[in-house]
């Protein structure tokens, strides 16, 4: 099996070579060709995790929001949310091929609000539950009725209780309590830690609140206080490293990555407009291999306009040539050697063995896998070359690095063939 899989990967590769302009093919760039093409918009879209949180209105739910992307600072987040169901409201990011999306519920607290329809949209994604509360507020009876709807239907999923606005508490002129004190819920601890005693009892309240819900997962709290400059808080982002931490921990792989490419990409314009269109051709990849003859067309074609995309968003030119420096910086057997050999090895440990449809599926994750790390193995490529120099070492490791991390994501979507859809 490895070495017909090994010989399709080769003739894939062949034919990418082949999908590439020559030198006097290449035109000049338009606004319009680095635009991101609506339909992988919609492919990267329809994999992008969701974030539901839950909460009353004011409770912090668009602060957590700037805080997880940095580079959504100067976006005012409030107006990035439009409706997609009759009680809730969606935020992209980023818009034109969302990496992430938020789900903010907004009906909490109305008489007539049936978290079904919310949770209908949100339950086909891989995604975690986010509940805000101010840490002063005990009336959250709306908020615990819709999470004994989602439990119940779904006891497993994880959820993460962010308890804000601590410095509500504070007397006059307290700053927040430093070293961070929230990593145990002691309260001789916090109380010896500088944590006022009304906040300390409100916090243990509130965990208390939530140990009647149905399921089985795991409900993780974390005290936070995300406040703007002008507050006169320090740090703004007061319990964000604790925030990563407990995220990173219970959220699904899908997701983990998602938050961590936008912290990292905050300071690098080009990588953070390339993310999102990766993933939307590795989906349009996975899509086309449904149909095994029609992937071995398709999927070079995708992968091949995935390359001159990236090669738009850094301004560095696409032919044959840099084609040639690419690959050799690649290396002649990465591809079949990495995807063929541990790629194989490990989607046969993912994807039962059910006929035909197995195949469709082994053969649709295995190219989203390759697509993926293809593209991000292409921006280390070309920031080197704009750069003035390409380091081989460097782009191997982001191919090897990010097939890791695209197998990660395949058995948190447990791939079944079209669309990349997650079994449900």
């Amino acid at each position: 099996m490895l070495k017909s899989e090994n010989g399709l990967l080769a003739k894939a590769w062949k034919r990418l070579s082949q999908s590439v302009k020559s030198p006097e093919a290449v035109h000049e760039r338009s606004a319009s060709d680095s635009a991101v093409d609506p339909r992988i918009a919609e492919q990267a879209g329809s994999l992008a995790p969701i974030v539901w949180l839950l909460g009353k209105v004011q409770s912090g739910k668009s602060s957590i929001v700037r805080a997880l992307l940095p580079a959504s600072e100067d976006v005012a987040v409030g107006s990035g949310f439009r409706p997609c169901t009759s009680s809730a409201r969606i935020y992209d990011f980023p818009v034109e091929a969302p990496l992430i999306r938020f789900l903010d519920t907004r009906g909490l607290g109305e008489t007539s609000y049936d978290p079904g329809e919310d949770l209908a949209f949100a339950e086909s994604h891989s995604h975690l539950l986010v509940v805000v509360l101010k840490a002063l507020d005990h009336q959250q009876d709306a908020v615990l009725k819709a999470l004994v709807h989602v439990r119940r239907r779904h006891g497993n999923w994880p959820i993460v209780v962010a308890q804000t606005s601590l410095h509500e508490a504070y007397p006059p002129g307290m700053q927040h309590p430093d070293p961070y004190p929230f990593v145990t819920d002691d309260p001789a601890s916090l109380a010896s830690a500088g944590v006022p005693n009304d906040l300390i009892r409100s916090l243990a309240h509130q965990r208390r609140m939530f140990a009647a819900l149905p399921g089985s997962g795991p409900i993780e709290f974390v005290p936070i206080d995300f406040t703007r400059p002008d507050d006169g808080f320090v740090p703004v982002h007061y319990g964000l490293a604790r925030f990563h931490e407990v995220l990173t921990r219970v959220a699904p792989q899908a997701l983990v990555t998602a938050l961590t490419e936008a912290r990292e990409d905050a300071g690098d314009p080009a990588a953070r407009r390339a993310r999102p269109i990766i993933l939307g051709y590795a989906t349009a990849a996975a899509a086309a291999d449904v149909v095994p003859v029609a992937g071995m067309v398709a999927v070079p074609g995708v992968q091949a306009t995935l390359l001159h995309k990236i090669a738009q968003v850094y301004d560095v030119p696409w032919d044959r040539r840099t084609y040639a420096e690419f690959a050799g910086a690649l290396g002649g057997g990465l591809i079949a050697r990495y995807a063929g050999g541990y790629g194989i090895r490990q989607l046969t440990k993912l994807i039962p063995v059910y006929g035909q449809t197995a195949g469709a599926a082994a053969a649709a994750a295995m190219s989203f896998a390759t697509t993926y790390a293809l593209g991000r193995a292409a921006c280390a490529f070309a920031r080197r070359r704009k750069a003035g120099g390409i380091e081989p070492a460097e782009v191997r490791q982001a191919y090897a690095i990010a097939l890791a991390e695209a197998l990660r994501m395949v058995k948190d979507r447990n791939f079944t063939g079209a669309n990349g859809d997650a079994g449900k």
